[in-house]
């Protein structure tokens, strides 16, 4: 009896066993289109597969076991040597092999290899975006040490292999390293020039020993570091390995973990640097160029990573609405509960389609094309404060669609929310993105030549955009006061990009209604504001996971 009082109706099932990459329409798309035809076909199934192994209930299960499980400091062992190491949950470190099998380290080889890895990104990143951070400094560390040959000669291979080796032993004794970075003090947090961190040369030509502190240093269990120093030539990037070329123990002391709000798998530690060795990258002097190869790279996994945390929040609100019932109908069929859900599936589409542009502008000046690479200098910035800042309003909007039980912990609601802000912090916040696009405008005119080249394609198919495009210009005509408004403008080059890529790639019903909210005005400051005159049916059915 007391059994039939718990009969479950008026449920959906779990968003699982499905492949995430192809249920994902946008992504799919835009890998197609970026990629030449003969690549096509072998990366679409390439992610294919990798979507199959996101959408697994197993893979799905290592990452709440990750969340819940995080890593754990042990500064000396038990008998009083000091160690300085962090333990993970073997579901950490199934997930984090996982990702470098599937080459979320290796893109800078590959034919096409910066858009496949930025799909497969977004995907991982829907598993447990605490796992991202390390693959994402790992990727980033390679054009840093491509501004010194001989490192990057020795180090890249290990880089980019896809074997996962969670050891810590001499890199030369590993068949696959992973880079953490440390470029962040507590005096001066994004004001990098600020460090403190002292660096006195050796006897041997490019060595130095590393005295100072560390604020924020990701993934210290990693076997390399990318860090900032001050040298008698000023500030200077520096290689930390984990582990010295005899097998010894660099001097890298951890002295606490960060307890984060979110990314709680991933550990962020504080690192004393007491007579560490170094080996130098680059000319001393130049390290705030160094450092920002590697920046430039990551913050467009900010970028990624945020399209991926709104593409799941969107998929299981729109999964959850197609499923329940209320007041005698689907919520999704209900006139505002299809509103809401509409406007968050464009804005997860803008997001996807803007990351996927970019990363195939990294391709292309990989290549040598001088006009992405100026592309790059400038929606690069633009995206990461735009999509970033966009990402916690999703998920929180989309956590709201599940009612009570998008609050509650089975759900993955709540970790998808409390993930959310990171990446609009990560590698400078808002405030120095929208900074960095004004000093983008002021001091490389080709930036903009590019940026308006790439927003011009579009031109003349929907006069909203016309009109934003015709504002913007106007807005960047006089840039005297450009500090105050740096953060609008940042937004407005992020919009028009976005709307540019939808009218010229999405169906007519999704590039209709982000013209209309986005670009022009026809839309409230809150999620389901949408015009009612638009299809917001074929937008949801589109962004439907399909199970």
């Amino acid at each position: 009896m007391a059994g039939s009082t718990h009969t479950v109706t008026n449920q959906a099932p779990p968003l699982t066993g499905y492949d995430v990459f192809t249920s994902d329409r946008a992504l799919a798309e835009a890998v197609g289109r970026h990629l030449p035809a003969e690549l096509r076909e072998e990366a679409l199934a390439e992610l294919s597969g990798t979507g199959l192994a996101c959408g697994a209930p197993q893979i799905q299960e290592w990452g709440a076991q990750a969340e819940v499980n995080p890593p754990v400091l042990r500064t000396h062992d038990r008998y009083g040597h000091r160690i300085d190491e962090v333990g993970f949950h073997p579901a950490w470190h199934r997930l984090l092999g996982k990702g470098v099998s599937t080459g979320l380290t290796d893109a800078w080889s590959r034919p096409g290899g910066q858009v496949r890895r930025a799909a497969a990104f977004v995907l991982w990143t829907q598993v447990e975006a605490g796992v991202c951070g390390p693959l994402s400094t790992t990727h980033a560390a390679v054009p840093a040490l491509r501004t010194d040959p001989a490192l990057a000669a020795e180090w890249e291979p290990r880089l980019t292999s896809r074997v996962y080796d969670r050891e810590l032993r001499p890199a030369h004794r590993k068949a696959g390293v992973l880079f953490g970075s440390g470029g962040t003090e507590k005096q001066g947090g994004s004001d990098v020039r600020a460090s403190s961190t002292s660096a006195r040369p050796l006897a041997e030509d490019g060595t130095y020993e590393l005295r100072g502190h560390e604020w924020f240093c990701s993934a210290p269990m990693s076997d390399g570091f990318l860090v900032l120093a001050r040298a008698l030539g000023g500030p200077t990037c520096f290689l930390v390995p984990r582990v010295l070329a005899d097998g010894t123990r660099n001097a890298f002391l951890l002295q606490r973990l960060k307890d984060k709000l979110g990314n709680r798998s991933n550990a962020t530690a504080e690192v004393e640097f007491a007579g560490t060795w170094a080996r130098r990258v680059g000319e001393e002097g130049r390290g705030v160029a160094t450092v920002l190869e590697a920046v430039a790279v990551a913050r467009l996994d900010c970028v990624l990573g945020s399209a991926g945390l709104m593409r799941q929040a969107v998929a299981q609100a729109v999964h959850h609405c197609a499923y329940r019932e209320a007041f005698g109908a689907k919520q999704a069929d209900q006139p505002l509960t299809r509103n809401v859900l509409a406007d968050l599936a464009v804005e997860s589409e803008a997001a996807t389609a803007l990351g996927l542009r970019l990363a195939a502008a990294h391709d292309a000046a990989e290549a040598g094309d001088e006009r992405e690479r100026a592309l790059l200098r400038l929606a690069v910035p633009a995206a990461k404060y735009w999509v970033t800042k966009r990402c916690a309003p999703v998920a929180l909007e989309a956590a709201e669609c599940l009612g009570g039980d998008g609050y509650v912990e089975e759900s993955g609601m709540p970790r998808l929310v409390r993930e959310s802000p990171l990446n609009s912090l990560w590698e400078g916040a808002g405030n120095v993105q929208a900074l960095d696009v004004l000093r983008a405008l002021g001091r490389e005119p080709a930036t903009l030549d590019a940026y308006l080249t790439e927003v011009g394609a579009a031109r003349g198919a929907d006069h909203r955009l016309d009109a934003a495009i015709r504002g913007l210009l106007t807005e960047l005509a006089d840039l005297a006061d450009g500090e105050g408004r740096a953060r609008r403008l940042a937004e407005r080059l992020a919009l028009v990009l976005q709307g540019a890529l939808l009218v010229r790639y999405a169906p007519p019903e999704v590039a209709d209604a982000f013209c209309a909210s986005r670009l022009g005005g026809d839309g409230g400051a809150a999620f389901g504001t949408l015009p009612p005159t638009l299809d917001l049916a074929a937008v949801v059915e589109r962004a439907r996971p399909m199970v």
